[in-house]
């Protein structure tokens, strides 16, 4: 299911969708459940078949240097030339067989998704409520959620009872997510936005739901992914190269061998030399070692990597990493902290104020629902006294409400504090209180606090207001209508702060000559502040709608002009990284979500962290043990010292046989006799290729580390 598709059910009154699921808040039949089991299938992630172990190996015979080699091999074996054809052959299996041991794992990134999907779940059937498999769940199905329980289908909610959702495995969104059962009206929505649906794979925190199945198995958000995971990725820039220059070879030595073996027959006559010589040609002008050497240099990369704390998992990485020049990053955990911390505690006018963090400290001290990370923010800010404060009671968190009260005691007197979204706290407020003095929230008043308000969400800030009333000494029940002429304190500002070594570890890969991008879930907003806090020169911003309203052509000419995608899906991401390889960059991707793994495998280079998802590890080219951008920067050092040596032995090779080859080319229509033996033209080739072994442990210029060419 696209997600067009689940805006359009998000926005559907609940008659509408349970019409067109033909179910009802009973849920369905047995019959019905069977016959919509057996034309939609299981609840289950449907994989391609698994590729052989054997067949795997036998792959790495596919590219085109492989198919040059073993057909020299061939025809030195159908010309008697049996020493020259074994050397040849034996090269091919070591070379493959080295670069098969170095990269081969089981392939288990769409099979990780798995465990993301409960097995067991409560439906409606037949007007009774029941435990059946998950793989069981069909389109229609009623089904009950608790808090804890992991969502089994993407579903939309009927009942909602104080629901909070973890979807950072989908999303990236690190924040707890509110959910409800009302339709959705407005026009511009993407994934985080749609409230009233429960994704596949994601949990529930708190509260119950009571939810219709609208997608299962591979049509769910998860199974969209899982199904991208199964597609084979295109190759990277440098396997694209390697198998370009092969297919340019295969031609030059084509037509070598011809002229050879037309001008010896012309100048010789005699057929058998003539073949033999050409063939010794052909030979001679191949870069046999060629496969040899970018294994033993890639080998030895990944070794010298691994001990800065990079992981190779797939050894062509190591030459993409190094000749990379667009690195996408989401910003959280690289560029920051990835932990939520209050910054500021300030009054209606702007000023700090020690109330203002002492009522918020009291609110998420003693409230017993979620403890979100601004509840975690605010009680790690600063060691508050509170002893001589008591919990009464508490008004939870829902939805609609946007915002939880605790009832306090101090001494005698009762107050409600409340905390929340700061257009909802205003709407309750009938005054302003700075220290004991109240004042009236005239129209200007009014205007100072949203102008505030304002000003902190556009530097990124996420931002809750305080509000405080006092309570008569003898009330005992409390509810959300006392939420009601309240006293504004101010607000409390929330930033995920920019790691300290960050702006250094960037300004290292701009020197590299490496652009970053920021592509993330969350909003542009606090984007653009991280990015001005690190000092990354911000060309323009796109968000996800807008590049949903792109055509591929005209994101393709956008991208390079934008350096922050914000509130962007897993397959705008997608396109993304799409649109800026089309343009002739080299890109690396770095994530550590299940929301990143399709990206993963669709950059030229995929980079993920130890402690990312399983799935995200899997469809990674390279882990980084540590989630830094410092070592990453050390991985692309030492790509480019491999690709350098890489280029050195082609360079040296490829000049090298050239210039023996014309020179023979020459002598065989100057001379009455061949100018060299093919055994000799062989043993010259192998001696001088033996020696190049040694080229990838060569030293590299740091002008080329800087500026590769």
């Amino acid at each position: 299911m696209t997600t067009a598709q689940l805006i359009e059910i998000a926005k559907m009154s609940e008659a509408q969708f349970l019409h067109e699921l033909q179910s009802s808040r009973n849920g369905l039949t047995s019959n019905i459940s069977h016959q919509k089991l057996k034309t939609e299938g299981a609840n289950v992630l449907k994989q391609e078949p698994k590729t052989h172990v054997l067949f795997q190996f036998l792959d790495r015979f596919k590219d085109p240097l492989m198919l040059v080699l073993i057909m020299v091999a061939f025809i030195s074996f159908s010309t008697g030339e049996i020493v020259d054809g074994t050397i040849v052959i034996v090269i091919v299996i070591l070379s493959s067989l080295l670069n098969f041991i170095q990269e081969y794992k089981a392939s288990t990134a769409a099979a990780k998704l798995k465990q993301h999907l409960s097995s067991k779940a409560m439906v409606w059937r037949d007007r009774k409520l029941i435990e059946i498999n998950t793989a069981n769940l069909v389109r229609g199905d009623i089904i009950e959620l608790n808090a804890g329980d992991l969502i089994p289908a993407d579903v939309r909610i009927l009942e909602c009872n104080n629901c909070f959702a973890n979807q950072s495995a989908l999303t990236g969104e690190s924040m707890p997510v509110a959910k409800q059962s009302q339709t959705l009206d407005g026009q511009n929505y993407d994934l985080n936005d749609l409230t009233n649906i429960l994704f596949a794979g994601t949990s529930l925190l708190t509260g119950t739901a009571k939810a219709m199945v609208i997608a299962t198995g591979n049509q769910t958000q998860f199974g969209n992914i899982a199904t991208n995971l199964s597609k084979s990725s295109d190759d990277n820039e440098f396997v694209s190269g390697i198998k370009r220059f092969s297919i340019l070879i295969v031609r030059i030595i084509t037509i070598f061998v011809i002229v050879i073996f037309g001008v010896s027959l012309i100048v010789k006559g005699d057929i058998l030399h003539s073949l033999t010589f050409a063939v010794a040609i052909a030979v001679g002008l191949t870069p046999e070692f060629l496969p040899m050497i970018l294994t033993v240099a890639m080998s030895k990369g990944s070794m010298q990597m691994a001990n800065k704390g990079v992981i190779v998992k797939k050894l062509t990485a190591i030459p993409t990493l190094g000749s990379m020049d667009v690195l996408c990053i989401d910003k959280t955990g690289t560029l920051t902290q990835d932990k939520i911390k209050l910054v500021r505690c300030l009054d209606y006018e702007g000023h700090d104020s020690a109330n203002v963090l002492l009522h918020a400290y009291l609110n998420s001290y003693y409230q017993s629902g979620l403890s979100n990370p601004m509840d975690e923010a605010i009680l790690n800010f600063r060691k508050v006294s509170i002893r001589d404060f008591h919990k009464v009671n508490e008004i939870p968190y829902d939805f609609n409400r946007k915002k939880m009260s605790v009832v306090v005691k101090q001494g005698k007197q009762q107050f409600l504090i409340t905390k929340g979204a700061p257009e909802e706290i205003l709407d309750d407020c009938v005054c302003i209180q700075k220290g004991e003095h109240c004042q009236s929230i005239t129209i200007k008043r009014r205007l100072i606090y949203q102008q505030l308000y304002e000003e902190l969400s556009q530097d990124g800030f996420r931002v809750l207001a305080v509000g405080i009333k006092k309570l008569p000494d003898t009330q005992q029940k409390f509810g959300p209508n006392d939420e009601h002429d309240l006293n504004l304190l101010g607000f409390t500002a929330f930033l995920d702060p920019a790691k300290a070594d960050a702006k250094a570890a960037l300004d290292e890969l701009e020197a590299m000559g490496i652009e970053v991008k920021i592509v993330t879930g969350d909003n542009e907003l606090v984007a653009a502040m991280i990015c001005n806090q690190v000092d990354v020169k911000i060309k323009g911003i796109l968000t996800g709608q807008q590049v949903e309203k792109l055509s591929d052509e005209s994101l393709a000419k956008k991208v390079e002009q934008t350096t922050i995608f914000a509130r962007v899906s897993p397959d705008l991401k997608n396109r993304i990284i799409k649109a800026i390889r089309q343009n002739k960059h080299v890109v690396g991707y770095m994530g550590d979500g299940i929301n990143d793994a399709m990206s993963l495998k669709t950059a030229d280079v995929g980079i993920s962290v130890a402690n990312a998802v399983d799935v995200a590890r899997e469809s990674a080219d390279i882990i980084l043990t540590h989630k830094s951008l410092h070592q990453l920067k050390d991985g692309v050092d030492q790509g480019r010292r491999t690709f350098g040596n890489t280029m050195k032995y082609l360079m040296m090779g490829i000049s090298s046989n050239f210039g023996n080859m014309f020179s023979m080319l020459g002598a065989v229509i100057i001379l009455p006799f061949l100018p060299m033996l093919p055994i000799q033209i062989l043993l010259n080739n192998f001696i001088y290729d033996l020696s190049q072994l040694t080229i990838p442990s060569d030293k590299i210029d740091m002008e080329y580390i800087k500026s590769p060419k």
